[in-house]
């Protein structure tokens, strides 16, 4: 009898402490957003960047602290390769935004924006306005508009 009444009172002051550790996760959970949050405008003014989180794959590259602007829609592949100055934003249209492939090497003050696709491998130049969609991979496009220069996407020059 004693036993079953001491576990029952066991099993009820476990239960209560599940619940107070729960309520301090969340409250936890709020003052963590919070401070992240924090920690995440201190940077972005310090570099210079505007990169919300989960928008690019993993193993992005940022080659320099600069001016950096990227839409929170925005969709970026694994190991972009990304200058300074670029904007990766939206059309006038809400939700009009690009997504970007795999293995993207995105050169200084490079601007897309728009309802765009890239595929992966591609090569964007320096200064480039990329406005519509290239869908053939491992190619390098540059210019205002931007447009297919070479075959190869290698920004390396690799052969």
């Amino acid at each position: 009898m004693a036993f079953t009444l001491w576990r029952s009172r066991f099993q009820i002051h476990r239960i209560s402490q599940i619940y107070r550790v729960l309520y301090q996760y969340k409250l936890g959970g709020y003052f963590m957003r919070k401070l992240w949050k924090l920690i995440y405008n201190h940077y972005s003014i310090k570099l210079g960047f505007s990169i919300p989180p989960n928008v690019f794959g993993p193993g992005l590259r940022i080659n320099h602290y600069g001016l950096i602007v990227v839409n929170p829609e925005a969709r970026i592949g694994a190991f972009c390769d990304i200058h300074q100055g670029v904007n990766i934003g939206q059309n006038i249209e809400p939700g009009s935004v690009p997504e970007i492939g795999s293995n993207v090497w995105i050169g200084p003050g490079a601007k897309l924006f728009g309802k765009i696709k890239i595929a992966d491998g591609i090569v964007i130049g320096a200064n480039s306005v990329v406005n519509r969609s290239f869908l053939e991979p491992n190619i390098t496009i540059a210019g205002i508009p931007a447009k297919k220069v070479k075959n190869t996407g290698d920004p390396y020059h690799r052969e």
